[in-house]
């Protein structure tokens, strides 16, 4: 039952010495701030690197040619060579681990090579296959992404990013269905896409004019090479796995010595999706760490300014002794006061830490920077108050053990 009493009492001890009191309750306060602001920061920057990368598959790898740094069947080293469109059926056969597989072929980023009517821009010209969407989602803006159709009969059709769109096509109009000239060659428009992710390949999406695979092969004069494949693993498999196998099966397919460290180059996305998680267990584990430890500090000036009120208070608790107070009353006091003091300060301090985080996201909210959205979950905010609780009973602890071991007689004598 809610003891009004107790608690007036517990008031009017807080407020005896106002000041003493203010101080000891700032440290609490500072030490929740901290760790509310901390956490705040922390997650927004586990959300900005997150929708640096959104929509980019996790279990993929990019794998590209280099030059061949040992002789091998009869080829001399330094031989350049490019993979080629058998080498996808070659992988499709060998390498069953694999989910999707994109090749990609440049054109390169020329002065002024896409064009419409009296507006030009130089931005990146890439042939793709639909299954690269699956691998790096774009979102549309306008249309569609190529197709299986348009591969099939290397249609003149093209994807434009949002950067390209904004200067080929005044502002608010339906791009789809107009014509624009790459390269001196006429495509027409079907999508404008706005990447998820931040990761850029062949360079930044947003100036890129996406064309069908084969149609660029053929328009271009590009026979059958392939400058770039994507390639993500199956379900539950490793994608490193999958990498050295497809390693292995191109080495095999072109003739390049088994244990060449330079004729294939690749990326593991993985390998970098797992930094990214280490890297944010590690803040996340910092910002606990020196949060926690500030409470803790807070919680210290807590127990010591108890000592000084139990010391201050012998007289009077010596006279409750002889009154009949059990030793069990006056620890319950004691420890009452030290939880109520610090979970006053902590509620103060973690209202403010929010309104904090909720001004700062106000100010992010159009950011496109690492830092997004800064907040704490529910959970965290009841976490916090949990972990106030267990503070303020830690520090009530040592004051309430040496009220309990006053003698009533000696207490009454004390001046």
């Amino acid at each position: 039952m809610f003891d009004l009493d107790k608690f007036q009492e517990i008031w009017i001890t807080i407020t005896h010495n106002k000041s003493r009191s203010v101080m000891t309750a700032f440290g609490i306060f500072w030490g929740m701030f901290m760790l509310v602001v901390m956490v705040g920061a922390g997650v927004a920057l586990e959300r900005g690197i997150t929708s640096q990368i959104e929509g980019f598959a996790t279990n993929s790898c990019f794998i590209w040619t280099d030059r061949t740094s040992l002789p091998y069947k009869g080829f001399r080293k330094g031989r350049q060579w490019n993979m080629e469109n058998k080498d996808l059926q070659i992988l499709k056969s060998t390498v069953p681990e694999i989910q999707y597989m994109a090749p990609m072929i440049f054109a390169g980023n020329t002065n002024n090579n896409v064009t419409r009517n009296d507006k030009a821009g130089s931005y990146h010209i890439k042939g793709n296959l639909p299954a690269y969407n699956l691998i790096d989602n774009q979102k549309l803006i306008f249309g569609r992404y190529i197709n299986d159709v348009d591969i099939a009969e290397k249609r003149k059709v093209c994807v434009i990013g949002e950067r390209v769109y904004e200067v080929l096509f005044p502002h608010g109009e339906n791009p789809i269905g107009k014509s624009i000239q790459v390269k001196g060659i006429y495509f027409q428009v079907i999508g404008v896409t706005r990447s998820n992710a931040n990761i850029n390949i062949g360079g930044d999406s947003m100036e890129s004019v996406i064309l069908p695979f084969s149609t660029m092969q053929q328009v271009f004069n590009m026979g059958n090479s392939i400058h770039f494949m994507a390639i993500t693993a199956q379900p539950g498999v490793k994608v490193s796995e999958v990498e050295k196998k497809v390693y292995a099966a191109l080495k095999t397919a072109n003739n390049i010595s088994p244990d060449d460290p330079t004729a294939v180059g690749g990326m593991n996305m993985e390998d970098q999706f797992t930094m990214f998680l280490y890297l944010g267990i590690g803040i996340s584990s910092l910002i606990w760490i020196v949060g926690l430890g500030t409470l803790f500090a807070g919680a210290v000036g807590v127990s010591n300014i108890m000592l000084v009120t139990v010391r201050e208070r012998t007289r009077e608790i010596g006279i409750r002794r002889a009154l009949g107070a059990t030793p069990r009353v006056i620890v319950s006091q004691i420890l009452t006061e030290s939880i109520v003091l610090t979970l006053m300060a902590g509620t103060a301090g973690l209202m403010f830490g929010v309104s904090v985080l909720s001004l700062a996201g106000k100010l992010l909210e159009n950011s496109t920077g690492i830092i997004k959205d800064p907040q704490i979950g529910f959970g965290v905010g009841l976490g916090a108050l949990l972990i106030l609780l267990i503070i303020g009973t830690l520090a009530g602890f040592i004051p309430a053990n040496r009220a309990m071991k006053i003698k009533p007689i000696e207490a009454i004598r004390e001046e």
